[in-house]
């Protein structure tokens, strides 16, 4: 009787054990991936920060450029403002095709890869 009691309780201790090895492996997998996630927002955060002023420069110059094609600075700047609003307002109409899933999926998918 003594005996099947040390089975029990060693049964429970290992019970025990394996939950909180499982808890601490499941905190250890979320880490991973919330990891994962955030270094890959970093790394695209800084990509688009680069490419943001490049085309900032590039704006600027093409501003200049066909302004000085029409004869007036300003009216370069106002051209190249008009293609990022046309930009802007395609965006907006098609923003779940073009940002909204796109990033969606891209999440799931780090959040979900073994």
């Amino acid at each position: 009787m003594e005996e099947q009691k040390q089975l029990i309780e060693s049964l429970f201790e290992k019970g025990e054990h394996f939950g909180k090895t499982t808890l601490e492996l499941w905190k250890l997998k979320a880490l991973d991936k919330s990891v994962d996630v955030a270094s890959s927002f970093i790394s695209w955060l800084i990509i688009i920060l680069v490419a943001l002023l490049f085309f900032l420069t590039l704006s600027i110059g093409f501003g200049l450029w066909i302004g000085e094609l029409l004869g007036k600075d300003y009216l370069g700047f106002f051209v190249v403002a008009g293609f990022y609003a046309l930009l802007g307002l395609i965006i907006v109409v098609f923003r779940n095709r073009l940002v909204k899933k796109p990033v969606s999926n891209s999440i799931i998918n780090q959040v979900l890869k073994d």
